[in-house]
């Protein structure tokens, strides 16, 4: 049975059963603690937190999901991978342990024919956790399981909880026995590998307190209502079904490794080493075609960083079976061809993935010749140092401005003969992660226990946003917290946080700045407030200081915003949405949005190409947006059905989660996007629109930055001065400038071009005199001394060359010059092959005389050259060459 199959039954089986069908959320997480969605209940944890109310009691869903914790064991052994699908049931306070035990069974065990997996049910064994004899009782006298076949495990196997204080409960999993050929008898409490787990049955009844592990926390209580949360790998169960040892071989991963032995030339089951990389391709191409899909692109941070890392991996694993070319094309498209049976859209995708792969691969092939470079300069320093093992630090310079995976370095490093410093590699990468999840969630939580929210949102429910209608308007304090802590009151100088009732205030969200303003209470009390967030989904968190009176928690409030500043920050968010459908007419559909920031009269946009975008395209962008506003065409808003909004053509931003009801924005023709944010009314009211450039800032990813409305008007003016001045400098009108500048840059060129022709004419001149004063060092003339301030390296390399051969005979000839350029100390030496044979050779001087300096340098033994850091040290410099040569001459 195919995995499309898989996942067909299991949706429909549960369909048919009252379950509304929820779509698999994308894979980048809504939550500030996860970069990605790493279990199938994670899109779900607002409905078990109360947070939010479910669409339905029961719900089924096929949830993609990434872990990367162990992902140098990916390929090493065949049961670990990055990329997973979980089958998921889920009740609140529907059915509970019976319900979610008989509808497990009958799935699993119903013939195919009848819509079943068509499982042997005596090649079943199920585990309960230790006290759970009701489970134990459902399992043996109503489904049929013999009590021999039924076993007990503690807390860490079969107790499950979010690791924080909540919901929690015993768990029951179903394991299949793939029989003895995979080891000893006698179920899952003895062998994990023979009797693998495929489904797991969470019964949320309890509310667990804080601990720490798996096992060490406090059972507060019983649930008000008790909860169903269930997962079938879909991988395990296909590996099952489809007959086969291992995920690997299942039908979505193994055309990836066939495809990756057509490219290289090399079998699965050849060797072990060659097998682990076949794994690490299939399972990393796999999950890199997913994430982009979803609208990850690769980065040196966060969620862009895994998909570079695990990309990189894939690429160097081809490169190591003997792929000098490209391979990603090849290996992306069998994987869309093969998960767009489940997943339509990355087939519709298909460029835009093909376009972020491909530019990442790119990308990493010219890393490895620029990165290589860096490394060999850091061994070779690490051993002259008379050092064993690569610095931690170094090995981080290389993976963050390089993009080398810790696992290419290490190779690379042993290849030369070094061990690399993990520990203080991974401390550097853990400080760097923990910098850059801190700083999301205090942005959106500023440090406060996210409980505290929670108990608001309990106690009011959520915030009522007015701001699409008004600007202002009455209100009720219903939650107040001071320095992250509830409180019922704050005074004058209080940082505090406030949930309204109702706010005209916009949380920050897609892309569009918070709202600024003041709330004013009863009492004569004023909250300056700076920003407003939502830790939790549908509260409005407004965050500020007290500037007169007190505040008090159910006090009456009058809200109201900064009306300038939401003007400029709707005419900028109405010109993104202009923008996005410009690039998207000029450049495609892969122009697809990637992130974006709107703030008063200015924004910037990021979209996917793998290419700068040329000046005569941007130039037709803005012309086409500055002719939109022009058409005073309407800006209109709708709440439709998510598939509306799809038939309707308007374009969705990855990485988004969207509900079911959803919000269109409509500008007249001419653009159509989902979209919550605050807009103009009407095109005219932008003004007009400066695109500033465009760069890149990441692979495949570039941002346009823009100017909208006074703030465009007075850059332009600012432009007009400029243009003015030029004019008045140069005697020209506005579009002879080009052309005049152009000439004085020219002439300036070539005048410089003949300073420097005298300057190195000069500096030859003193060859001669140089030559005629060598020394004789025990047979050999040294010629050794500074040349004027200034002297560039490829002048001095002339200078010590043409010294070298003025000294006529076959005696042995060394010539060492310095110079200071640019405040830093450069030497060229070079020797003769007479003064080789000797043992001088140049590049050993030249290290020595550079180590002085307090710098480095190489080069080949008859000609080398070095720099420092400290000018001074020159004399010193030279005295360590001359001592150098009496020694080995």
């Amino acid at each position: 049975m195919e995995s499309a199959e898989i996942r067909r039954r299991w949706l429909s089986f549960f369909e048919e059963r009252g379950h509304t069908v929820v779509p698999s959320a994308s894979l980048i997480a809504d939550d500030p603690t996860l970069l990605l969605v790493p279990a199938g209940m994670v899109p779900f944890k607002p409905y078990f937190l109360g947070e939010v109310k479910p669409p339905a009691s029961t719900l089924t869903s096929v949830q993609k999901c990434v872990r990367t914790p162990d992902i140098e064991e990916v390929g090493k052994t065949t049961r670990h991978g990055t990329f997973f699908q979980m089958c998921g049931n889920f009740s609140f306070g529907d059915y509970f342990k019976e319900g979610a035990i008989k509808y497990a069974w009958e799935l699993l065990t119903s013939s195919v024919a009848d819509g079943g997996y068509g499982l042997e049910p005596e090649k079943l064994w199920i585990t309960v956790y230790l006290d759970d004899d009701e489970a134990e009782a459902i399992w043996r006298d109503k489904v049929g399981v013999p009590q021999e076949r039924i076993q007990r495990l503690g807390k860490k196997d079969n107790f499950w909880s979010m690791g924080v204080p909540g919901p929690c409960g015993p768990c029951s999993e179903i394991n299949y026995d793939r029989g003895p050929e995979f080891g000893v008898e006698g179920g899952p409490a003895v062998n994990d590998e023979r009797y693998v787990e495929i489904w797991n049955l969470v019964f949320m009844q309890y509310e667990r307190g804080a601990g720490d592990g798996k096992e060490d926390f406090p059972i507060l209580g019983d649930l008000p209502s008790k909860n169903i949360d269930t997962g079938l790998g879909l991988e395990r169960l296909a590996m099952i079904l489809q007959g086969v040892q291992n995920m690997y071989e299942t039908d979505t991963l193994r055309v990836v490794m066939d495809k990756a032995t057509e490219l290289t030339g090399v079998q699965y089951g050849a060797a072990q080493g060659t097998d682990v990389s076949l794994r690490v391709v299939a399972d990393h191409i796999r999950t890199s075609a997913m994430l982009i899909g979803d609208g990850v692109t690769p980065g040196n941070e966060g969620r862009g960083y895994v998909l570079r890392r695990i990309m990189r991996r894939a690429i160097r694993n081809m490169r190591l079976m003997g792929a000098t070319g490209p391979v990603v094309q090849d290996l992306v498209n069998v994987v869309i061809e093969t998960m767009g049976q489940q997943y339509p859209e990355l087939v519709t995708d298909r460029k835009r993935i093909e376009t972020v792969a491909l530019a990442e691969e790119a990308a990493f092939l010219k890393a490895i010749k620029g990165g290589t470079n860096i490394l060999d300069t850091a061994v070779s320093e690490t051993k002259a140092a008379g050092g064993t093992i690569l610095a931690g630090d170094k090995a981080f310079l290389l993976h963050d401005t390089w993009g080398f995976p810790i696992d290419l370095t290490l190779e690379m490093a042993a290849e030369q003969g070094l061990a690399v410093d993990e520990p203080g590699f991974r401390r550097l990468m853990q400080e760097q992660r923990d910098r850059a999840k801190a700083d999301a969630k205090a942005k959106k939580t500023g440090h406060a226990d996210m409980s505290a929210y929670r108990e608001i949102a309990d106690g009011s429910g959520a915030t009522e946003f007015t701001g699409y209608a008004t600007n202002q308007g009455e209100s009720t304090i219903v939650g107040l917290l001071v320095n992250g802590v509830s409180a019922p009151a704050a005074s004058e100088g209080d940082e505090v946080e406030v949930v309204l009732d109702r706010t005209p205030f916009y949380a920050e969200g897609g892309g569009q700045l918070a709202d600024q303003g003041r709330i004013k209470l009863d009492s004569g009390a004023v909250i300056v407030v700076r920003d407003v967030q939502q830790p939790v989904p549908g509260v409005s968190v407004h965050k500020g200081s007290v500037q007169v009176g007190e505040v008090t928690v159910g006090a009456s409030a009058y809200a109201a915003i900064d009306i300038q500043r939401r003007r400029a920050i709707a005419r900028a968010h109405s010109a993104t949405h202009l923008t996005h459908q410009a690039l998207r007419d000029a450049l495609g559909p892969t122009a697809a949005q990637a992130g974006s920031e709107n703030s008063p009269g200015r924004f910037r946009f990021d979209f996917g190409s793998p290419n700068a975008v040329p000046g005569s395209v941007l130039t037709d962008v803005e012309h086409k947006i500055n002719d939109v506003l022009s058409r005073e065409l309407d800006v209109t808003a709708e709440i439709m059905s998510i598939d509306e909004a799809k038939k309707q053509g308007a374009i969705a931003e990855f990485g988004e989660k969207y509900g079911e009801r959803v919000r269109v924005v409509t500008i007249g023709d001419f653009s159509k996007e989902l979209c919550g944010g605050t807009h103009v009314g009407n095109t005219a009211q932008l003004g007009l629109v400066k695109l500033l450039g465009e760069s890149s800032i990441g692979s495949g990813v570039r941002r346009v930055e823009a100017l909208v409305g006074v703030d465009a008007y007075n850059f332009l003016a600012k432009e007009h001065t400029v243009v003015a001045q030029l004019q008045e400098l140069v005697k020209g009108r506005a579009e002879e400038l080009p052309e005049k500048i152009a000439s004085m840059l020219g002439k300036l060129k070539d005048a410089e071009k003949e300073i420097e022709k005298f300057r190195a004419e000069k500096v030859l001149q003193a060859a001669a005199g140089l030559a005629a004063g060598a020394q004789d060092i025990r047979g050999v003339a040294l010629v050794v001394g500074t040349v004027p301030d200034g002297t560039g390296a490829d002048d001095l390399r002339k200078l010590v060359l043409d010294v070298r051969g003025r000294i006529q005979g076959d005696r042995p000839v060394v010539v060492a010059l310095f110079t200071t350029a640019n405040d830093r100390p450069l030497t060229v030496i070079a020797t003769n092959e007479a003064a080789r044979e000797r043992g001088l050779k140049a590049g050993e001087l030249v290290r020595t005389a550079a180590k002085t300096l307090g710098g480095g340098g190489g080069g080949k033994p008859d000609v080398a050259q070095g720099g420092g850091q400290n000018p001074a040290a020159i004399p010193e410099a030279i005295a360590a060459v001359e001592r150098l040569v009496v020694e080995t001459a």
